[in-house]
């Protein structure tokens, strides 16, 4: 055995949800080769190579993020308090218009390493501007330096001006095409299959009939997936009606792009049609509430998926709309965002919402067979969450509990991908992190100048309700 985590408690989130109170978890060659009593596998596996005593700490999967945009992590804070037409115009189609491959890649190391810090073994970025050539390869050498599971989409908009759509972002098809098949062909499967490669149209709205077809017909060529926005706002279905003359499921319908790889984000205006369909073609969602609260965007109808036998996942989205890139904050937002505003304190449960972040992730990504719970065979992608590395975490009485409601990020202490620690010890074992974290704010100052925002430092004014500047007062 390559290693052995004991005196543990193990949750396993497996068919019969158990939970191992003094597990031990062997793993070799990537996956979990045994789980049972501590003492009992201790005792077969003396010859281990490595040994972690977790005495007092919880072992969880690895949590799956089905969503994200990591070239906004440069964004962060220049987006706040504006609705979407505002937040697209007046920073986020700026930016993306001078993007460069090096601000994706460390705008894609930063966003992974706080995705890390927060337990997340696996990353679905779905990159939609493409101003200039080889902007994903930015993303996905990032992905390579880190030994991430990730998935990456290749974004694109061929249309839309009259929504709004940037022309500096958009591509024709030809272009798309060609550059979609250069990724799949050089970079899908890769990295002991740790990397694969997804077609991410931006929205229904921004893309044509023509464009959507050939992005399903290379999807399904390479055996890969499609994730797009669906219903994320009144404005995106009744845009969607007027390009393709329906909305939602239906404009999927129409276009023949069903199937159970297929992952819809956000999804906050399904239909109850929509709802039903999602299940009886095994369509998956991606859910965003930090995002779609920051956006003031609506509380999806994420009970009713769920009564109704849809899969949803969970995704932090990009960090423009969201200003973290927090799994743990997203768990807990999750359950408290659908209490109140069912006003019923059992619509979504701690329990369900780990699923939701584990096991329902990896059935959202089409990788449910490999990750999203401890059992044999599976990889070994998993967090050490210690409880006393944050006096909220404690007393510790329920395990899945003090995950979703009473923990935050500094309890995250391990992490590790195919039995590999990206964290150890609260440190990691893969990138300088100071380094990191230096270039990205470079990285992120320098967007802002040639992108000719000025809403940071002195230039952001000190806003009040109903958009009104508060007036300087002096010292």
């Amino acid at each position: 055995m390559d290693l052995l985590l004991k005196n543990a408690i193990l949750v396993t989130v497996d068919p019969r949800r158990r939970i191992l109170w003094n597990g031990a978890m062997a793993v070799e060659n990537g996956r979990i080769a045994a789980l049972g009593d501590s003492e009992e596998l201790s005792e077969r596996c003396q010859d281990c190579k490595k040994v972690v005593d977790c005495q007092g700490k919880i072992v969880f999967p690895g949590f799956i993020n089905t969503h994200n945009h990591l070239f906004q992590t440069l964004l962060k804070g220049l987006g706040d308090d504006m609705v979407l037409s505002d937040w697209l115009a007046t920073m986020t189609f700026p930016a993306a218009q001078h993007l460069t491959e090096e601000d994706c890649y460390w705008a894609s190391m930063l966003g992974c390493m706080e995705g890390i810090r927060s337990g997340m073994t696996t990353q679905l970025d779905y990159m939609y501007p493409h101003p200039r050539e080889n902007l994903s390869d930015g993303v996905l050498r990032a992905f390579r330096d880190l030994k991430l599971r990730a998935i990456f989409g290749r974004g694109c908009m061929d249309t839309g001006l009259e929504f709004g759509v940037c022309p500096g972002i958009t591509q024709k098809t030809e272009q798309i095409e060609k550059d979609l098949v250069r990724i799949f062909d050089r970079y899908h499967n890769t990295e002991d299959g740790r990397i694969q490669v997804w077609a991410a149209p931006a929205a229904l709205w921004s893309n044509s009939e023509k464009n959507l077809r050939m992005l399903w017909d290379v999807v399904q060529h390479y055996h890969a997936g499609l994730t797009v926005h669906v219903s994320e706002t009144p404005f995106d279905r009744q845009s969607t009606e007027i390009l393709h003359g329906c909305a939602g499921t239906d404009c999927l319908e129409k276009l023949g792009i069903l199937g159970p790889n297929v992952l819809m984000v956000h999804c906050v205006y399904l239909t109850e049609k929509d709802i039903q369909r999602s299940r009886e073609c095994d369509l998956k969602v991606s859910h965003n509430p930090v995002s779609n609260m920051y956006l003031s965007s609506g509380v999806a109808p994420i009970p009713q998926m769920l009564r109704a036998g849809v899969t949803v996942g969970l995704g932090v989205d990009g960090a423009a709309s969201n200003n973290g890139q927090d799994m743990v904050e997203l768990i807990k937002t999750t359950a408290l965002l659908q209490k109140v505003a069912t006003r019923d304190p059992v619509s979504i449960t701690a329990e369900k919402v780990l699923e939701m972040a584990t096991i329902d992730g990896a059935r959202s990504i089409g990788l449910e067979k490999e990750i999203g719970s401890l059992e044999v065979g599976k990889k070994a992608d998993f967090v050490i969450f210690n409880p006393y590395r944050n006096p909220k975490a404690i007393p510790l009485h329920n395990p899945v509990s003090t995950l979703v409601y009473s923990s935050s990020m500094e309890n995250i202490e391990s992490v590790a991908v195919d039995g590999r620690f990206l964290l150890e010890d609260g440190e990691f074992t893969v990138a300088d992190e100071m380094s990191t974290l230096r270039s990205a704010q470079r990285a992120a100052e320098e967007l802002c100048r040639r992108s000719g925002i000025h809403n940071r430092m002195e230039g952001h004014a000190w806003v009040l309700p109903d958009g009104q500047c508060a007036p300087f007062c002096g010292n």
